[in-house]
């Protein structure tokens, strides 16, 4: 598994319990510092941590706008009915598409997808990429 993969996983995990939580909760502090914190309690990589920091920190400072993303593309569910993991990879991978350079949006769905297929149920992996598929035709349309 690659380094990417990793800090895209460990990326995972922290919005998880984020999103669980609440999202207001530590609001207080910055995503990194308590990403740093998150990786002194579990087994992030050292490798992993820069790129991640880099996701968390763009995906808390857009959320708002990724949220509303996957909720125009996500037909028929409303943002809080999609379950939270799935939720969470969707974030990741619409950031990277929308605001990742040198990325091409392929490779942000196919990772989606492999995440999802070790981290989710049965139907998750071909929702996750339906819903991007779709991010993936508007974001093509815009242009």
């Amino acid at each position: 598994m690659g380094i990417r993969r990793n800090s895209r996983e460990a990326v995972l995990q922290f919005l998880f319990q984020d999103d669980f939580r609440g999202f207001e909760e530590g609001g207080d502090l910055n995503p990194s510092q308590r990403f740093a914190d998150f990786c002194s309690l579990y087994d992030v990589q050292k490798k992993a941590r820069p790129y991640a920091v880099e996701l968390l920190t763009g995906i808390y400072a857009v959320r708002f706008s990724i949220d509303s993303e996957i909720s125009k593309y996500a037909s028929n569910w409303r943002l809080e009915r999609i379950a939270v993991v799935d939720r969470n990879i969707l974030r990741i991978a619409v950031y990277e598409m929308t605001h990742t350079e040198n990325l091409p949006p392929e490779v942000a769905i196919n990772e989606a997808v492999e995440i999802a297929k070790r981290f989710c149920s049965g139907e998750s992996p071909a929702f996750i990429n339906g819903v991007l598929d779709a991010v993936k035709l508007g974001l093509t349309k815009e242009e």
